[in-house]
């Protein structure tokens, strides 16, 4: 699933955006551009999942990288430089509005399973100050989800921008500097003669097949690798878009699997596999070498490092997606006059608080639910999920626009549309079906249940409830957003 801490992560790329949308410079180098998307796109929070795996986590950053990360940004480029509005008006354009619709509904709606596994990471990371054993209690995960999460909407409906700062320290607070001393720690460790907990031998290279379960956690490296769309809004601000923006997005993409590949092989040379948490394993790779090291007080400071730039991003962009949605349904008269009213600030405050409650409601799995972990897990599978519906239409789009729309001005054009569509689409498919398999780490709990639930939250999330608001919408609501009181039309 990040600077926000996120999104693999939706507000963290609007981020960035917004920080280069609002500068007022004509151009922009492609190294500026690369760094821009570096800091949307590279987090410390997907480490742990691909610690697991060992020395094999390079391979499993690197395919992902290839076959969806380079697609989605080549792609995501040529639709940006030729039509404004996001990806709402790239699908409306290429297949038709209803989807585009469904496009930026998937796009607000990962948020809703996205924030409480980003405050799960949170909550364990807060453990560490108070007392570890709690990283792995239910009960004080909810509380704190939900205390935080409300806490944000508070924030967000007030219209305050005083933290706004926050989100672009993440990436050097959060991410660059703590990632840094993980890995020196790291090479300084195994210097010393220790052994790594997880083999770095050549053979290690590639995951061991057990079936497809081995292999399931590739899956959440999609959504750390998502929201390329969004920095791709600045290609025209290159001098020359056809050269410059690949070598912006290679240059971006080495930088990413660095930042992603050596905290990760960093965790799993001090935490054994089996020992490792998925929302804890930063913190307890910074205290195995912390105490190692006789510095054991510093554990608190990496906490607090990791927690502010989480937090700050959070705060910052809680409202960003929601207010995406909010001005299509304005204008197409897609969601009830409810959700469309502004309060006196000009925030959409009851999306916000519509879309509180479920998150409550969602965060209070992880009290019934014993293994902090698997919810954890389970959360950001179906995030993925409901995320990938949005690239699979991106690339349908884009296909249907070169041959529809083939003299339409664009800034940029991808070379072999066709193949590199494909890739995307085939590798986005490909990640949706791996999405249902259990990863190795609940080969004990039911297969059915696990499809049941990241299937259940799939289809409701990311397909019925945007059908029903096409499905019983009413032409009064088109004009709904004039009319109500209390914000801004």
């Amino acid at each position: 699933m990040s600077s926000m801490d996120v999104p693999a992560d939706l507000p963290k790329q609007q981020s960035a955006a917004s920080r280069a949308g609002s500068a007022a410079t004509p151009t922009l180098t492609w190294v500026t551009l690369a760094l821009m998307t570096t800091s949307s796109v590279a987090s410390l929070r997907a480490a742990p999942t691909m610690a697991v795996y060992g020395l094999a986590c390079v391979f499993l950053y690197l395919v992902p990288a290839i076959v969806f990360l380079l697609p989605t940004a080549l792609v995501s480029a040529e639709l940006a430089s030729g039509w404004s509005g996001g990806v709402y008006r790239w699908v409306a354009e290429g297949l038709s509005k209803p989807l585009g619709f469904l496009a930026v509904w998937c796009q607000f709606a990962m948020t809703i399973f996205y924030y409480p596994s980003l405050l799960a990471f949170v909550a364990s990371t807060i453990a560490y100050i108070i007392d570890p054993a709690l990283a792995a209690n239910g009960l004080y995960t909810a509380i704190v989800i939900m205390v935080l999460y409300w806490t944000g909407v508070w924030v967000s409906s007030r219209g305050t921008k005083a933290l706004a700062g926050l989100a672009s320290w993440g990436l050097i607070i959060g991410t660059l500097i703590p990632g840094t001393v993980l890995v020196v720690l790291g090479m300084i460790f195994l210097g010393q003669g220790n052994p790594s907990a997880a083999p770095m031998t050549s053979s290690h290279l590639l995951p061991q097949w057990t079936g497809l379960a081995s292999l399931v956690l590739i899956v959440n490296n999609f959504l750390s690798y998502s929201g390329m769309e969004m920095n791709a809004v600045h290609v025209s601000s290159l001098k020359d878009p056809a050269k410059e923006y690949p070598k912006s997005m290679f240059m971006a993409m080495g930088l990413v699997l660095l930042i992603f590949i050596l905290p990760a092989l960093a965790i799993s040379w001090v935490v054994p596999a089996d020992q490792l948490s998925l929302t804890a394993g930063v913190m307890q790779a910074f205290e195995a070498f912390f105490s190692y090291f006789g510095i054991g007080w510093m554990t608190p400071i990496a906490a607090v490092m990791l927690i502010s730039a989480s937090l700050g991003g959070m705060l910052t962009w809680l409202a960003g997606p929601s207010k995406g949605l909010l001005e299509i349904s304005r204008q197409e008269g897609y969601l009830p006059p409810f959700l469309q009213k502004l309060n006196k600030y000009g925030i959409q405050q009851n999306i916000l608080v519509t879309q509180g409650v479920v998150t409550s409601v969602i965060a209070l799995m992880y009290a019934f639910i014993p293994n902090v972990s698997s919810v954890y897990w389970i959360f950001s599978t179906i995030t993925t999920q409901v995320y990938l519906i949005v690239y699979l239409l991106m690339f349908a789009a884009a296909m249907k626009l070169r041959k529809s729309q083939p003299d339409h001005p664009r800034g940029y054009r991808v070379p072999a549309i066709g193949l590199v569509c494909t890739v995307g689409l085939l590798s986005s498919l490909a990640a949706l079906a791996i999405g249902f398999v259990p990863p190795s780490q609940f080969g004990s709990g039911s297969v059915w249940s696990y499809v049941l639930m990241i299937g259940g939250g799939l289809t409701v999330l990311g397909l019925l409830i945007p059908w029903a608001f096409l499905k019983f919408r009413k032409p009064s609501w088109r004009t709904a957003a004039a009319e109500s009181t209390g914000g801004p039309s």
